[in-house]
């Protein structure tokens, strides 16, 4: 390289805006230092001094200006008391409600019905019971169920026969709530529905149920009580 490329390359690296100079200081020392550590999509600055927020897919690590330490934890701001890590996998892993295939739920309703909460659940999920009982309490809520069987072949079988029922909202909250087993379907029933739920759950990284997706796209894994739910679907009204 001659000297006058040399300059220019020192004149143009002179001239990047600081948090941009950053950025690229991060993702060489990582790319060189860590070359098994996963793409880095997106890299920000934090509203600390000195750290960078680092997106992986949909995992959230850290990292100084020179990339010479590399931090994956929880970043809680002590003085709002809000933890901004999980609002960055919040927005990261939300779920776009009006583009799910709602056609491929169970669906039924409490009092008006005005409220959407998205639920994806296994039907020997024991969370998902307890979630199912105090769900009862919540009032004015369409529940769009999407059957998630990814605990084993019974889930699988049982997920079928709710599936193939005549009235699925009634055999699933038979056997949720009451314990009553769905009846073995006599005819023929397209189960198709699963596989697609399955791989829907995969593209979302679901690994476990009950998880909550509310209106505005926030999702929420385990058994929310009654008094949680209420608070996250107002937030979403």
């Amino acid at each position: 390289m001659s000297i006058n490329h040399i300059i220019v390359a020192l004149f143009a690296a002179a001239m990047l805006p600081p948090a941009f100079a950053d950025e690229l200081a991060i993702r060489k020392a990582i790319a060189e230092r860590l070359p098994a550590f996963p793409k880095i999509d997106d890299v920000t600055r934090m509203p600390i001094p000195g750290l960078y927020e680092l997106r992986v897919g949909t995992d959230v690590f850290y990292a100084d200006e020179r990339g010479d330490h590399l931090i994956q934890g929880q970043v809680i701001d002590t003085k709002s008391q809000n933890n901004l890590t999980a609002a960055s996998i919040g927005k990261l892993t939300a779920i776009d409600v009006a583009a799910l295939p709602l056609k491929d739920a169970i669906v039924w309703k409490q009092g008006s019905g005005a409220r959407k909460l998205v639920v994806f659940a296994d039907p020997n999920c024991g969370y998902c019971k307890r979630f199912e009982h105090d769900l009862l309490a919540v009032k004015d809520v369409t529940v769009y169920t999407f059957l998630y069987p990814i605990l084993g072949p019974d889930s699988q079988a049982k997920a079928r026969d709710i599936w193939c029922s005549k009235d699925t909202a009634k055999a699933w909250r038979d056997w949720m709530l009451n314990g009553i087993a769905p009846a073995r379907p006599t005819g023929g029933c397209d189960a198709a529905t699963l596989a697609r739920n399955l791989a829907l759950g995969s593209r979302h990284r679901l690994t476990g149920t009950p998880t909550l997706v509310f209106k505005g796209g926030q999702r929420a894994a385990g058994a929310l009580s009654a008094e949680q739910v209420e608070k996250e679907l107002a937030k979403a009204t």
